[in-house]
């Protein structure tokens, strides 16, 4: 991957990630930050 490439993929998910927060707002962040660290518990488990 090369570097403008990572760059408008992070640009793309920030923008993404401000629009839901602005239209809905930030319970689902919450909610989808727990799952995630759930998630990485289980694979770091059967790792």
């Amino acid at each position: 991957m090369t570097n403008q490439i990572a760059i408008v993929m992070g640009i793309i998910l920030t923008a993404a990630i401000a629009i839901d927060v602005a239209l809905f707002g930030s319970e689902h962040m919450v909610f989808l930050g727990k799952k995630l660290f759930e998630l990485i518990d289980w694979v770091a488990f059967w790792r």
